[in-house]
């Protein structure tokens, strides 16, 4: 693949995807091959490929699937991935699968770890907890064992033991990822008119069905493809999109705030590729390494604990700075606790500092975007406004 435009379409192929076609091709190659799947926001995938496995991360059914069956085990008032994930699982979407990892984000996803145990009790289930203390000698103790007691589970499921050395090789792979993974959204952040974020989300989204080491390669041929590819550049404000970290917004959401007049150059959609800031020391204890970056050097999100109250917000306000961003929009799904309740502080900090913000909220499968193109269009001029004021 050498242009932007047969890379976005083989992106665009998996998105569309919903039998996971690469992923069951990918364990069908090889007799003993394992599949674990994991819910967003963040689990270690190290330790998934240190025991020769797939990382698949199930992210909802999108918009294109039509929930039956995932409106009989949940109620209403709830978000809809859990539905539309049930859906999956109903519909054997997800019956080559070997195991599934629920991270800890919400009580819903906490109650759909219990749901899927009753519904797959074959199959490898863990509820992934993660520490709210953050001190070493507690939280990170805490997370340690949690990590232990997970390398032994999936050692069950892939049948050997997986060594440090295993997941030393595989951290080195993830890191490289993991660098890879800004250099896209720094090359973004700069040049926004070369890189459109709904290809960006594309691009990332690939990395959920695909080994880690194809996703590095296509993101270095997109980096590669979309430098030469020669585009115009728009007068479009500068935002920031928050809030979407765990049930992910339509396609058409991200191509309608673009479409409205704005350069997305920041945003927390499938934060497992940058949850880890810096790269894994590889010296010394892996598990320990994984922990104590957990710790220190993970990304700030609704999802996870803040320690320091005082601080809240501030994580979103240094994005501004460093992307150069004009605005935040904040876009959550609907009944999303985490991002709702985390939304006021978020505001707050943004409004003591003087940097415009919107709200608004939507549903894996929202299909009417011109309401929200309307109001993302209305931010846009009112910042050009502003600015010339």
């Amino acid at each position: 693949m050498k242009n932007v435009t047969e890379i976005v379409e083989y992106c665009q192929e998996l998105y569309d995807d919903l039998n996971f076609t690469a992923a069951r091709k990918w364990k069908e190659a090889e007799e003993g091959r394992k599949v674990i799947g994991y819910m967003p926001v963040y689990v270690p995938r190290e330790i998934i490929h240190a025991g020769g496995m797939l990382s698949l991360g199930v992210l909802g059914g999108g918009e294109s699937l039509e929930v039956i069956h995932g409106d009989a085990y949940y109620q209403s008032y709830i978000c809809r991935i859990p539905r539309s994930t049930i859906e999956l699982a109903v519909t054997k979407r997800l019956d080559f699968v070997d195991g599934m990892l629920f991270p800890s984000i919400c009580d819903v996803i906490r109650n759909l770890s219990g749901m899927w145990k009753l519904m797959m009790p074959d199959v490898y289930v863990r509820y992934f907890d993660v520490p709210q203390n953050f001190k070493d000698d507690v939280g990170g103790n805490y997370y340690a064992q949690e990590l232990q007691e997970l390398r032994e589970g999936l050692e069950g499921v892939c049948g050997r033991k997986i060594t440090d050395d295993d997941i030393r090789r595989s951290t080195a792979i993830y890191n490289e990822n993991r660098r890879l993974v800004e250099q896209v959204y720094d090359f973004r952040a700069k040049t926004p008119w070369k890189a459109p974020s709904f290809e960006v989300y594309l691009l990332m989204r690939a990395g959920m069905v695909l080994p880690v080491e194809e996703h590095s390669q296509l993101i270095q041929d997109y980096l590669a493809a979309a430098e030469a590819e020669d585009r115009p550049m728009r007068d479009n404000c500068r935002v920031i999109v928050q809030g979407s970290f765990c049930e992910q917004p339509p396609l058409n959401l991200v191509k309608s705030i673009e479409m409205a007049g704005c350069y997305i150059v920041d945003d927390d959609y499938m934060l497992v590729t940058r949850w880890l800031m810096e790269d894994v020391p590889l010296e010394g204890d892996p598990i320990n390494n994984l922990a104590s970056s957990f710790l220190h050097q993970s990304i700030e999100t609704a999802a996870k604990y803040e320690p320091d109250g005082s601080r809240k917000g501030q994580f979103l306000l240094d994005s501004v700075r460093t992307r150069a961003a004009e605005g935040v929009i904040f876009a959550a799904p609907s009944f999303c606790d985490p991002a709702l309740l985390d939304r006021p502080m978020l505001v707050h900090r943004l409004n003591d500092n003087n940097v415009p913000n919107i709200s608004f909220k939507y549903a894996e499968n929202s299909g009417q975007m011109q309401p929200i193109r309307e109001q993302a269009g209305t931010f846009a001029d009112s910042i050009k406004l502003w600015s010339e004021a």
